[in-house]
């Protein structure tokens, strides 16, 4: 099986490479430098029409949207145990997924890109404020559900990679997330992981290799 991930540093496709290490999967990366606009090339809609990352190309044929790619990693490589074996909390998996792609994950666009929310003159920070105390709000929610646990469920899962970009993210706002302690202390589980090491070398990698291409 030939794996291709489609891929760009600080981006949501941070989650499914760190699922990919985890289960040991041979694949490659196709780096895709967003501020350029490379998403938006006739070649690369071709695998993604809406023009977004992450996109996983199995054998040639790809598999958009973030919840679906980490379900087909889990599924494809049981081994690794990145879900629940339980049948509710598999479900309550998916909760916490979706609710990092459809809750969280829109508040941070908001901060990062304010004009996608309004193109009214002098609304950019007022956006991007209400954006963070929106954020803030579902971090307190999460902090409160990694309470006295080391990961959202019995062990590492999906929920955990998907979570550990949305928090870290965040961070890059500028704001004090400190606050939500049980949340940092998954970070720093999560930063002891070598998928997530990985994830970090060949982060630095890609950011030096698009610096030299601007």
């Amino acid at each position: 099986m030939k794996l291709k991930l489609a891929y760009c540093p600080t981006a949501c496709s941070m989650a499914p490479y760190i699922l990919l290490k985890e289960a040991s999967a041979d694949f490659e990366t196709m780096d895709i430098n967003l501020g350029k606009g490379e998403h938006l090339t006739p070649e690369y809609l071709r695998i993604n029409p809406k023009g977004k990352v992450p996109a996983l190309i199995v054998d040639g044929k790809p598999l958009t949207e973030n919840l679906a790619i980490q379900l087909w990693i889990a599924q494809a490589y049981p081994q690794a145990n990145l879900m629940p074996k339980d049948s509710f909390d598999y479900f309550k998996a998916i909760s916490v997924m979706s609710w990092c792609g459809s809750g969280i994950h829109p508040k941070l666009t908001q901060q990062a890109r304010p004009e996608r929310y309004s193109n009214l003159p002098s609304s950019a920070e007022s956006i991007k404020s209400l954006g963070s105390d929106a954020m803030f709000e579902l971090f307190a929610i999460a902090n409160e559900m990694l309470t006295d646990r080391e990961w959202f469920f019995d062990h590492f899962t999906c929920a955990d990679a998907y979570f550990c970009w949305c928090f870290k993210r965040g961070a890059a706002f500028g704001r004090d997330q400190s606050v939500f302690e049980h949340c940092q202390n998954h970070m720093t589980r999560m930063e002891q992981r070598a998928s997530v090491k990985a994830l970090m070398m060949h982060d630095e990698e890609v950011k030096i290799h698009f610096s030299q291409t601007q």
